[in-house]
């Protein structure tokens, strides 16, 4: 029988003998720590609580406040027709792997990126025209373009993969598996993503420990710990429940008793669990439905795309965030739309443009709040996609090209190194799937510990990250 996740989810969080790994490591540096101090004599109780304290503190920031912001772009985005080979001997080998699909050199002059760090043997690239918005962006040092990055066990040359000496990512080019292998580091079902167990270690430095994890596009694992849950919304903020808030059949008497009726207290587990969680989120809605009306106004002007509006929505709960009591948070929005098999050269550069738009106007409402330093933006889907063209559109690939933005960002560089530009070449695994040649690990851990993670931790968060010299970048301030 086939449980599904919403199932396996409520199974985990009734009132079992159920203990978080990350309780566990906890409780076990508390007895540790415990036992240092124990000889600390009056001082102990203080001297605990100072030691115990000690990690977490580096998750907090004394109060400061930084928010990570995944935009997610579902079914493997053509990353040879997002960030494109410029320079001529490039451009001509990119054109004659892809004559059907090839953007010509002359569409492209506008978006061609200047780093302020050359790459290597004369490599230019250039954004997709689409993209234009985002192209200040990078020139003001905000933007940093990830090269060849990857879901990855451990790092892996062809030789290796073709000898399976190395265990490649189970699954490869299966759209469920990969998603959730970006999103959580293991295949579709897994439990938790690497945002949620992020957000485990920063629950109690928020006011409002539900709205840590905000998504504004629907499920995804990746907001998902061991205590932290996400919290669902959408462009415009949290609808209330019908009946909810407001008169009922015309009375609101019938409006109290619906809410009594989804809140009461039970006897049957399951019927106690859906019932906290409604009382949950009929709390929460109300208090984010204030936190918003009192927010600051923003001005700047969003497309009317449904991802422009999903950042929109993002950009007013973090004017929001003081009125909340928050200091770290971690968001999630999302398009679709880009497993284009067929009708590529239609439908990717109106995609290219409405993800350009919408991070361009989120990047000028946080400059607006004065937020730029503390929010950093980062993009992932499934996977890419082939360099070959199968005529009309690409096939599943691998590795991809994907973009990091924000104030705190060295920006204005590309980071990774550059894929040749051939089919059955040094990086190709077949058909130009590109073997990555940075992990999404890698990519997460720079991130968290930006956002405060301690070191210490990083394991907790991504458990394969120690299969990497590497944990930090170096693409953060």
């Amino acid at each position: 029988m086939t449980v599904s996740r919403s199932a396996r989810d409520l199974h985990r969080r009734l009132p079992v003998a159920h203990v978080s790994k990350l309780s566990a490591l906890h409780r076990r540096e508390f007895l540790k720590r415990a036992s240092v101090v124990s000889v600390a004599g009056a001082a102990a109780p203080w001297a605990l609580q100072l030691a115990a304290i000690g990690d977490a503190a580096a998750a907090t920031g004394g109060g400061d406040y930084k928010a990570l912001v995944c935009v997610f772009l579902h079914g493997g985005n053509d990353h040879g027709n997002t960030v494109i080979p410029y320079d001529t001997v490039n451009h001509q080998a990119y054109t004659a792997i892809r004559p059907t699909l090839a953007i010509g050199r002359d569409a492209l002059a506008a978006t061609a990126l200047a780093p302020t760090v050359a790459l290597p043997d004369g490599r230019q690239m250039a954004l997709a025209p689409g993209l234009s918005a985002i192209k200040p962006v990078f020139d003001g040092g905000r933007l940093a373009v990830m090269l060849n990055i990857g879901t990855l066990m451990a790092p892996m040359t062809l030789a290796q993969y073709r000898s399976g000496a190395v265990p490649a990512p189970p699954k490869l080019f299966s759209h469920n598996d990969q998603a959730s292998l970006w999103q959580s580091s293991s295949v579709e079902g897994a439990r938790t993503g690497w945002g949620g167990r992020m957000a485990d270690l920063m629950l109690s430095a928020n006011g409002r420990a539900g709205l840590t994890c905000i998504n504004v596009s629907g499920n995804a694992v990746f907001q998902a710990g061991e205590e932290a849950f996400q919290y669902l919304t959408g462009p415009g903020g949290k609808k209330p429940i019908t009946g909810i808030g407001s008169q009922m059949f015309g009375s609101s008497s019938c409006a109290k008793l619906l809410k009594s009726l989804i809140t009461e207290e039970r006897t049957h587990p399951m019927e106690v669990e859906l019932n906290r969680v409604t009382a949950r989120s009929i709390e929460l809605q109300s208090t984010l439905s204030t936190a918003l009306a009192g927010g600051a106004t923003i001005t700047t002007a969003f497309g009317t795309d449904s991802l422009a509006r999903q950042l929109k929505t993002v950009a007013n709960l973090i004017a929001a965030r003081a009125s909340l009591g928050m200091t770290r948070q971690v968001y999630f929005v999302s398009m679709g739309g880009f497993d284009l098999h067929d009708g590529l050269t239609t439908r990717h550069p109106l995609l290219m443009q409405q993800l350009g738009g919408a991070l361009g106007s989120f990047d000028a409402a946080l400059r607006e709040l004065g937020m730029a330093e503390q929010v950093t933006t980062f993009t992932a889907s499934d996977f890419g996609r082939t360099l070959s063209s199968n005529g009309d559109g690409t096939d599943h690939g691998w590795g991809a090209h994907h973009f990091v933005m924000g104030g705190a960002v060295r920006g204005g560089r590309f980071y990774g190194t550059a894929p040749s530009v051939s089919v059955n070449g040094p990086d190709d695994v077949g058909q130009g799937r590109l073997l990555p040649t940075t992990s999404v690990d890698q990519l997460a851990a720079t991130l968290a510990l930006w956002m405060g993670v301690p070191p210490s931790e990083l394991r907790t968060v991504l458990p394969n990250i120690g299969a990497f010299a590497t944990a930090d970048l170096g693409f953060m301030g």
